[in-house]
């Protein structure tokens, strides 16, 4: 008897629906991944981390095949270096942001070993937006920025090649909304309370007709 029920257990388990996974769609990814201006200082990034979203660069299409973007991670420890040298915000400057506990304290800084060009650049926004792509897929967030004084963190980090981008990762610890609104509205993003808006073109005003 007892053999039987175990036989139909294990019948009614292996005909069991298999249950769906979540997929983290590049839809629900884009939504995600906005430009993060304050985080959650009790959580740090790993070196293993940084790893890997530095890794989605390998993936990346390259004009022309040139693959001149090379990369430093900085962690916790080295992050006071970076906060000296950036400016987040610049749109809002009378709030100083980041917000005094909630600053960044892990960033990548993407140079290249050529002059900066077109192409370069072109590879620039790729491998940017792909690896706050896999930051979001990871449960982070982060925020490009092209506001900070490149020649101190060139010397402060003892940089080989010239500092094109910062970009800064964490957990983020405020709320993003996007806002729909036309290509002749206002772009600028403000900030209600303890959420921050953005301005998002509808698609209908994008296409040229």
């Amino acid at each position: 008897m007892a053999d039987n029920y175990l036989e139909k257990r294990m019948e009614d388990y292996r005909n069991q629906a298999p249950r769906a996974k979540k997929v983290a769609t590049l839809n629900k990814l884009l939504r995600r991944n906005r430009s993060y201006r304050g985080y959650d200082t009790t959580f740090e990034v790993r070196h293993d981390q940084l790893r890997r979203i530095i890794e989605t660069a390998t993936l990346c299409p390259s004009a022309r095949n040139q693959q001149v973007l090379r990369f430093r991670p900085v962690l916790a420890n080295e992050s006071d270096i970076m906060l000296k040298h950036i400016r987040l915000g610049g749109a809002l400057p009378e709030l100083h942001l980041p917000f005094p506990g909630t600053e960044p304290r892990a960033f990548v800084v993407i140079c290249s070993t050529v002059e900066e060009s077109k192409y370069v650049d072109i590879d620039l926004g790729i491998v940017a937006q792909t690896m706050l792509l896999q930051a979001t897929e990871m449960g982070l967030g982060g925020i490009c920025i092209g506001a900070f004084d490149h020649a101190e963190i060139k010397e402060a980090l003892k940089l080989s090649y010239e500092p094109l981008l910062v970009i800064a990762f964490g957990r983020p610890a405020e709320n993003i909304e996007l806002v729909e609104c036309g290509a002749n509205d206002k772009l600028t993003y403000y900030r209600n309370g303890t959420t921050h808006y953005v301005p998002n073109i509808r698609v209908e005003d994008l296409i040229i007709k």
